[in-house]
């Protein structure tokens, strides 16, 4: 599980830190203005002896929304999954933070003065940033602090999980699909381009040519001599060879027409969004599972990155279990049944 609400972006994680501001920041070109007096918030949640505002809920349910959303509308049914999610990475949070002063991990004071230095940088030509740095700075320090420590804390916990070889090999037998080499196939085409905003009857015109086409290659015509003559595809001058590709390269009725051919054989006209085209399957290769011994590196990173994981995920689960957490659910919206 990472810090998603750790990951933010330079003006998010100022906007997350000046928290009652009155400013979110949704210009990044614009420097953050200081902070006035807040007065007293309606308590969101308590985690233990720790409260949690409605204004600091807000202000980084805000920050999650423009992050995911950017400034669209999202439907409610995401609104009230998204709510939970911020909810509980700003309690995970607390719980965190605490772990971290309880282990004594101390931020890296260079790491975080660099960090100040590029907001001096960018707002170099405000003097709103030079106006209010003084103030500004407090509280932002604070908050990058915190990160360093958080990021501290999560390396520490994913560092004690190392997988042995049977670990290993059990996550490359059950994940085989990551170390497969997925099927190639060589594939030539002729393209006959067609402007998407052309008539119907042009449109015709080029399925009726693309037709003929394909029966003179059918016939014994060499298709790469036609390639070159009538396709407008960049791969003309190669014949109309586009190499080796695999699913997912081509548009889905390039790529169903391409699975009805044999190697060697030479497919009917197919309407693409550029044109009608003629495929011919030069050769096909089936999908390859590599041997544990040439992907063990790979394997034994996923393997760790997975134990890594069930173990973050487990660190967060005790320290939640040892902590009493009441949240005011009534804010939310409904969860979608």
């Amino acid at each position: 599980m990472t810090h998603r609400l750790n990951q933010l972006s330079a003006t998010a994680l100022l906007a997350v830190a000046l928290v009652g501001a009155g400013n979110s920041l949704a210009d990044n070109t614009a420097p953050p203005k200081p902070v006035p007096a807040a007065a007293q918030s309606t308590v969101f949640a308590r985690v233990g002896d720790t409260v949690i505002t409605v204004d600091e809920y807000n202000l980084a349910f805000g920050v999650a929304t423009r992050g995911k959303f950017y400034h669209g509308k999202p439907p409610e049914a995401e609104i009230a999954v998204l709510q939970r999610e911020v909810s509980d990475q700003m309690v995970s949070r607390i719980l965190q933070l605490r772990e971290a002063k309880r282990r004594g991990l101390r931020a890296d004071a260079t790491a975080i003065a660099k960090t100040v230095q590029t907001y001096d940088q960018r707002y170099a030509s405000s003097e709103q940033w030079k106006n209010n740095r003084s103030q500004l700075l407090p509280p932002l320090v604070a908050r990058l602090e915190e990160e360093d420590t958080l990021s501290q804390l999560d390396k520490s916990v994913r560092a004690g999980v190392q997988p042995d070889e049977q670990q290993v090999r059990a996550y490359y037998a059950a994940n085989q699909a990551q170390f497969t080499e997925p099927e190639q196939q060589h594939v030539a085409v002729i393209l006959l381009k067609v402007e998407p905003s052309a008539s119907s009857a042009t449109w015709q015109k080029a399925d009726e040519q693309a037709k003929a086409i394909a029966k003179r290659a059918r016939a014994g015509e060499d298709f790469a001599a036609l390639a070159r003559q009538y396709s407008a595809d960049p791969s003309a001058k190669q014949g109309g060879d586009m190499g080796y590709l695999h699913a997912g390269m081509l548009p889905d009725g390039a790529q169903e027409a391409l699975t009805k051919l044999k190697p060697a054989e030479i497919g009917d006209s197919v309407r693409l969004l550029e044109g009608y085209a003629v495929f011919r399957l030069v050769e096909r290769k089936a999908a390859k599972l590599h041997g544990f011994d040439a992907v063990k590196v790979r394997a034994q990173e996923l393997a760790q990155r997975e134990l890594g994981n069930r173990a973050w995920a487990a660190f967060i689960a005790d320290l939640k279990a040892k902590t009493t957490v009441q949240i005011d659910q009534s804010r939310f919206l409904p969860l979608a049944k």
